[in-house]
């Protein structure tokens, strides 16, 4: 389904890269361990942006089915999200991904509707936050006020989110069966974007689909 004026712009798709892919991106350094963040703290190096502005709220359309009755807004909203995929290397997916946030929110996306889900290496805020522990950790998940980063093996437990981001992160082989698991759990979590970061062969052939 096309996306709506207010819907990030995210061009890459597997019938051409929009979006400057990450291959030839040098082998990652250690990364800061950053700290929980929100809308009013961007990342280093990024200018503080100023207040959203305010959107008009849509127009109330009414729907009907047979006998009268409205339709619930799940049964009128809920549809297949819409998937873009930004080719990377298993080394970069986790860069890609970081970059597809950062997009997102410039584009006036709200950081709670947002979740990053890895194959592979976790990425440094989940690993931070679970320091503190699980309770803390996925406390944060339900507050639902900032990016959540979680492996892809308990993405089970994550509620949905508008836009999901998956970075195919996992070495091949063994990691194509995480792969194989974590895109269609991924897909059921995003209401309306699924963005995949990584190899376009290998996630198409973990799927046996094109994406």
């Amino acid at each position: 389904m096309p996306l709506s004026p207010e819907e990030p712009q995210i061009h890459e798709s597997a019938q051409g890269p929009r979006v400057t892919p990450a291959t030839g991106r040098p082998a990652s350094t250690p990364r800061p361990v950053p700290g929980p963040r929100t809308a009013a703290t961007p990342r280093p190096g990024r200018p503080v942006p100023g207040p959203a502005p305010v959107r008009p709220a849509p127009t109330a359309q009414r729907s009907h089915t047979p006998g009268g009755r409205t339709p619930s807004p799940r049964q009128e909203n809920r549809s297949a999200p819409q998937i873009q995929l930004i080719p990377a290397p298993t080394g970069g997916a986790l860069d890609a991904a970081d970059e597809a946030v950062d997009v997102l929110l410039d584009s006036g996306r709200a950081p709670g509707e947002i979740l990053v889900l890895t194959t592979g290496e976790q990425h440094a805020w989940a690993s931070h936050e679970l320091s503190f522990g699980e309770a803390a950790y996925w406390a944060q998940h339900d507050a639902r006020d900032d990016v959540f980063y979680a492996d892809a093996a308990v993405a089970e437990r994550a509620a949905a989110r508008p836009v999901v981001v998956v970075a195919v992160n996992g070495e091949a082989g063994e990691g194509d069966a995480a792969v194989k698991r974590a895109l269609p759990l991924a897909k059921a979590r995003a209401d309306a974007l699924l963005i995949v970061c990584g190899d376009p062969q290998r996630v198409n052939s973990v799927l046996g689909v094109g994406v």
